[in-house]
């Protein structure tokens, strides 16, 4: 399969070297988004990477100056990947609501493998932003890191989704807002459904993916369109079961009660 050629736009600040352009740094970024889904943030070190990697941590330090600026340089690269990959996507497409539509889908689908791009893999490199991305930006370092541009990419990709979403709805007043909430549900429920399942309606054994996309357009399109979905909404007349809505006031019912004994009410 031929390689996909490009070079993504990352935050010269960020580096020493622009790993994209060598072998060695090539290999130093696939190394460390396994390392990293290995091993963690915290214990992760460069001597650790070198040894990974087969070569001499001298050679990392050429890259890198520290292991919080790889992070950031990995996150960075993804994020640019997702706009890439949106830009790519909606190429022809005038629509605003199935812009949006599309935008959602492709923030799930380029967590999936692309044996095209041979040193990142996205599946591993998601899991890392899933996992650690908050390590990012929460930090006592984050307004002179944001002054040096180090979030810009980030920034960009919520930019490019609040745009659409003014496109749909211009009078709607937080599209920053429900666009940073989008990509950040995408990730949270992502975790959550596999670690903390009680805090998600995203259920783990089935198809996780799947169900994101249907979480994140059902909360998009309610608060975008928000008189639509009152239309679409049935009356509360039409939510009752039909033998509560055809019975008579007085009528009493039998209700089943959790032990499975039988309780007599009126409806």
């Amino acid at each position: 399969m031929q390689l996909l050629a490009i070079e993504l736009d990352i935050n010269e600040k960020l580096c020493l070297r622009n790993p994209q352009r060598t072998d060695l740094g090539r290999k130093m970024l696939k190394h460390s988004i396994l390392l990293l889904d290995e091993i963690g943030f915290e214990r992760f070190t460069f001597k650790k990477l070198a040894e990974h990697m087969g070569s001499t941590e001298a050679s990392v330090y050429r890259y890198f100056e520290n292991k919080h600026l790889l992070l950031l340089y990995l996150l960075n690269w993804y994020w640019e990947w997702v706009r890439f990959s949106i830009d790519l996507r909606l190429i022809n497409i005038k629509e605003p609501k199935e812009k949006l539509r599309l935008v959602i889908g492709t923030l799930l689908d380029t967590t999936k493998r692309n044996a095209r791009v041979e040193f990142i893999d996205e599946d591993v490199l998601h899991r890392i932003v899933v996992l650690e991305g908050t390590k990012a930006y929460h930090t006592k370092e984050v307004d002179e890191q944001n002054r040096e541009g180090f979030f810009m990419a980030y920034k960009m990709l919520c930019q490019r989704i609040a745009e659409i979403l003014a496109e749909i709805n211009p009078e709607f007043p937080y599209p920053r807002t429900l666009a940073i909430n989008l990509l950040d549900m995408a990730n949270n429920h992502t975790y959550y459904a596999a670690h903390l399942p009680r805090l998600t309606d995203v259920k783990q054994n089935e198809n996780v993916l799947q169900q994101i996309e249907k979480l994140l357009n059902f909360f998009a399109f309610r608060l975008i369109l928000p008189e639509q979905a009152a239309q679409e909404r049935p009356s509360d007349q039409q939510m009752l079961p039909t033998t509560r809505r055809n019975a008579h006031p007085a009528k009493r019912t039998e209700e089943h009660v959790p032990n499975g004994s039988t309780t007599t009410g009126s409806t």
